[in-house]
């Protein structure tokens, strides 16, 4: 199968499969979802969204976050990991909001970006979900699917996002990336599948003999 014609197949199945694709992190606001967002690194949505209800009951904008001691948050998020790093980064890009953007998320990637614990990633999350900008944010996750794929040679997540970005359609960047995420935690996961057993691995490449080795982000 030829490279346009994975993408093809790829694009036609994840939109029978998943057509609507929800946000996973429970949020209100674009706010909220910065938030959000910035806990999940190395942490599950559904530990977040455990959370996060008690963090944002606590406070859920930036003004009241600011006023929040840094200990404080740092106990509710703990159960997050990284609390003392994630923490100081609630608090520190809170009192940024307020003092540099009038107390709103900024829909723009560079000041996005300069947010204390707001990577590429997660600003291309809160890009996408919260401001509908055409955006694909690439988790490891999504890393390690588009190598299984053929869609990258997968050196970096860097890579892998302007391959994807040149292969699919702009406007379907945003669903996309979730559809993908989705598939990936039911059918393609990290020990479920070695590249030759899920639906979409076994179509693209049905006469893979081997493991296919991916390389880390």
């Amino acid at each position: 199968m030829l490279k346009a014609e994975r993408v093809d197949f790829i694009l036609k199945r994840l939109q029978e499969l998943y057509p609507e694709p929800p946000i996973p992190l429970d949020h209100k606001d674009p706010y909220t979802l910065l938030v959000a967002v910035l806990l999940s690194a190395q942490c599950t949505d559904e530990r977040v969204n455990q959370v996060t209800p008690t963090l944002f009951a606590r406070a859920d904008s930036p003004e009241p976050m600011a006023e929040v001691p840094v200990e404080e948050i740092r106990e509710i998020i703990r159960p997050c990991g990284l609390s003392p790093q994630k923490s100081k980064a609630i608090a520190t890009l809170s009192r940024m909001l307020v003092e540099e953007h009038g107390g709103e998320v900024p829909a723009d990637m560079d000041a996005l970006e300069r947010l204390p614990g707001v990577g590429h990633k997660t600003a291309s999350v809160v890009m996408a979900q919260a401001f509908g900008v055409p955006s694909f944010p690439v988790d490891t996750h999504i890393h390690r699917l588009a190598q299984r794929w053929g869609l990258t040679s997968g050196k970096n997540v860097v890579q892998t996002e302007r391959d994807l970005k040149r292969l699919f359609p702009k406007e379907s960047w945003n669903r996309l990336h979730l559809q993908i995420i989705y598939y990936g935690r039911e059918h393609c996961t990290a020990r479920g599948c070695d590249g030759r057993v899920c639906e979409i691995c076994r179509t693209c490449y049905p006469d893979r003999k081997h493991p296919k080795k991916t390389r880390k982000a």
